[in-house]
């Protein structure tokens, strides 16, 4: 991981949120970890890697991490509106955003219920409908337990908050999300006015045919598909591959985009 510029926790919507700041500079890049993950498991390859960009937010979500919990299901509406709470309190008026699967999910209705705060957007593998995932995706969800959780995501969660309640509380509620995943509106979708780039793996949880039609569900949407497993493009902490390049390159076409 990068050096951390500050970290703190702040009183959002209930939750008391954690979050990351790296870098300097006046539109900050706002990162959107996956289900099950934390900045670390997310990002921890990518961060030093966008050091060229500048400013950039890290997050943890309700019950992931270092944020604590509330009293109800997670939902990506509630997500997004609690990052839109964060930067209200770290007195940010605009950012662009990167959010990956679960993350990338929460991206789209960020700029869907926020648009005010939003510049640009980056979803990598989120899916706004059901029929995105790919086949067999849903099945077992309602027998799902926590041995079924890859190993690197409950050690890095039990590393920064060592609570075996709380790691059990976070996988069921992640799994009753995703089994009753809501599909986003079409119209929704065409509402979004910020520039965006829609990115998948080929051998994604979800598909490049779900992601193209995104992408030109969005009047601003641009495509991006990049070989490999999901997350392997950025390195995740459950798909990184030793050496690979594809992080860096990953890192570079974001901030292009970005830099458009």
């Amino acid at each position: 991981m990068e050096n951390l510029k500050t970290s703190g926790y702040a009183p959002v919507n209930g939750l008391n949120m954690y979050y990351e700041i790296y870098g300097s500079g006046n539109v900050p890049l706002v990162l959107i970890h996956g289900g099950g993950s934390t900045i670390e498991t997310s990002f921890g390859q990518l961060l030093p890697l966008l050091s060229g960009y500048g400013k950039r937010i890290a997050v943890e979500l309700q019950a992931h991490g270092r944020t604590s919990d509330r009293d109800a299901p997670e939902s990506f509406e509630q997500d997004a509106d609690d990052v839109a709470a964060l930067l209200s309190y770290l007195k940010i008026d605009k950012a662009n955003f990167w959010g990956f699967s679960n993350g990338g999910t929460t991206t789209l209705q960020i700029a869907i219920r926020h648009p005010e705060i939003v510049h640009k957007i980056v979803s990598l593998s989120g899916a706004y409908q059901r029929e995105g995932f790919i086949p067999g995706f849903f099945d077992g969800f309602q027998n799902a337990t926590l041995s079924q959780m890859p190993e690197a995501l409950k050690a890095a969660f039990l590393k920064v908050t060592p609570d075996e309640h709380r790691l059990q509380t976070m996988f069921e509620k992640d799994v009753a999300r995703m089994a009753n995943f809501k599909d986003i509106a079409d119209n929704d979708m065409q509402s979004i006015k910020a520039p965006a780039l829609i990115m998948v793996s080929d051998q994604d949880a979800v598909t490049a045919e779900h992601t193209v039609k995104m992408a030109r569900l969005i009047p601003g949407g641009r495509l991006a598909v990049l070989p490999g497993p999901h997350g392997a493009c950025i390195g995740t902490a459950e798909s990184a591959v030793k050496g690979s390049k594809l992080p860096g390159i990953t890192a570079t076409l974001v901030e292009e985009f970005l830099k458009e």
